[in-house]
């Protein structure tokens, strides 16, 4: 068992107030180049990779993680650029968990643009909605009735169809005309 000091890079998937409640560990923000290898130098045993950036600045890469591997220290990835790394590199050692990374390595998703968003800078507050979610509400939607299979299909394209910056629910829905396609609802549609 790894024991010494733990750091997680969170970000839009988990505020780190919340997390602080879960786990006893240093949080920084989403990982960016060369922030694992700051960790691994500054003494960490275990990395936990949620959020990363993808727009903002560049992306952490495999090296890093690579190298905290070799230097003996666990790195569990999930949620975002987590489950993204994880589904890349656990077979050279990474821990992959959660629904995302496993919807990776069944080859279900296989885009880097499924979990990638934009956020504030300083909050962190979403300001894109990653395409794995849209997939999920959408799902959600369609098993509830609230849209059919065929609604449901027009709206992920549209979705998949806008860069992953422009992607918000109002962009997707104004491009499907909405209105045409959901059942009848007592709430009108805003526009």
């Amino acid at each position: 068992m790894h024991e010494g000091k733990v750091v997680v890079f969170v970000g839009p998937s988990l505020e780190a107030e919340t997390a602080k409640n879960i786990l006893d560990a240093e949080y920084g923000p989403p990982v960016s180049r060369g922030d694992i290898f700051k960790a691994v130098r500054e003494g960490a045993k275990i990395i936990g990779l949620i959020d990363g950036v993808f727009f903002q600045a560049c992306s952490t890469a495999h090296r890093e993680i690579l190298y905290a591997l070799e230097n003996g220290v666990k790195v569990v990835g999930a949620s975002s650029m987590g489950a993204l790394r994880g589904s890349e590199l656990d077979l050279y050692g990474m821990e992959g968990v959660g629904r995302i990374y496993e919807l990776y390595k069944k080859g279900e998703l296989v885009s880097d643009d499924e979990v990638a968003l934009i956020f504030e800078p300083d909050s962190f507050k979403p300001l894109s909605e990653p395409l794995v979610n849209i997939r999920y509400n959408l799902g959600l939607a369609e098993e509830r009735g609230i849209i059919n299979k065929e609604a449901k299909e027009k709206i992920l394209s549209i979705a998949k169809s806008l860069y992953y910056p422009e992607r918000d629910y109002e962009k997707i829905f104004l491009r499907s005309d909405a209105q045409k396609i959901l059942k009848p609802s007592p709430t009108k549609w805003k526009r």
